[in-house]
């Protein structure tokens, strides 16, 4: 199943490596969901599913509370007329400005199909500022949509810290974690696409997690770009290294190969304890 937005990192095409690197069963954890690519199509007894973005979080919600209703009401952006710069530009300013929480997520999905190679990214005051793209016929992912909602009705989506959703993990669960990525050298651009981006000390703070949850018997599995620094603060990890097409550039004709690696924190065995509360997760 393909995730119904247009997303950076999107993990579709290398799903096939996420795979083969996952176990079987468990419940599935995502921390930095995304398009939630992963989710789709690995299937589990129960997902957790987060992400840092609030708008999308805002987005899934009112998908898979509102269902067809919801579609219809995103179908009704995607027509010739508001295929244009003019109405493009209007709508943007009236997504930042939105506050009614289905209407702004119906102008996430237009902005998103429209926009600048379907990125997310914003200025310093919050605000979304992805030029228009200029496709032909920008496609409305309905199919996408409904397979979304019958998968994830049920499925509770969260809007909190990365480490807080973590450390919610028990053992036997699987955390996949695909964080912003550490750039691949020192002049690597157009590497952030939301204010704020992720800092080193973040990486470090996933790292440092990730090694904590597996000393007591959870699967973490991280992506990231393959480089000497990124081998250095997952270590103590085993590592799965890979090619792929790399999709965000500001030159088209810069779309080269890109090296990514999956960081596996297998799980340490663990002697039983008394369950833990969970901080925020319903039972």
């Amino acid at each position: 199943m393909k995730p119904f937005l247009k997303w950076a990192g999107n993990k579709y095409r290398v799903l096939s490596h996420i795979r083969r690197a996952l176990p079987d069963g468990g419940r599935l954890i995502e921390p930095f969901c995304g398009s939630c690519a992963v989710s789709l199509n690995i299937d589990r007894s129960a997902y957790v599913l987060n992400d840092s973005n609030a708008d999308l979080i805002r987005l899934y919600d009112t998908l898979r509370e509102h269902g067809t209703e919801f579609i219809s009401y995103c179908r009704s952006l995607f027509t010739p007329e508001t295929n244009a710069a003019d109405v493009y530009y209007q709508l943007r300013d009236e997504y930042n400005a939105s506050t009614d929480v289905a209407h702004k997520s119906a102008l996430l999905l237009y902005l998103n199909r429209h926009g600048y190679n379907g990125l997310y990214r914003t200025n310093g005051r919050g605000e979304f500022n992805v030029p228009f793209g200029r496709y032909h016929k920008p496609y409305f992912p309905e199919r996408e949509m409904l397979e979304f909602h019958a998968r994830f009705r049920a499925v509770p989506f969260y809007n909190v810290d990365f480490e807080t959703m973590m450390r919610e993990a028990e053992p036997g669960d699987v955390v996949y974690c695909d964080p912003p990525y550490i750039p691949l050298s020192r002049t690597s651009n157009f590497t952030s696409y939301q204010a704020g981006g992720f800092s080193a000390e973040s990486q470090m703070r996933l790292a440092r997690v990730a090694r904590e949850l597996a000393s007591r018997g959870v699967f973490v599995l991280i992506s990231n770009h393959d480089t000497p620094l990124t081998r250095d603060v997952y270590q103590g990890a085993s590592f799965v290294a890979f090619e792929v097409q790399r999709n965000i550039s500001r030159d088209g004709g810069n779309r080269g190969r890109a090296k990514e690696l999956l960081a596996i924190f297998r799980p340490q065995p663990v002697a039983p304890t008394a369950v833990r509360p969970h901080l925020f997760l319903k039972v």
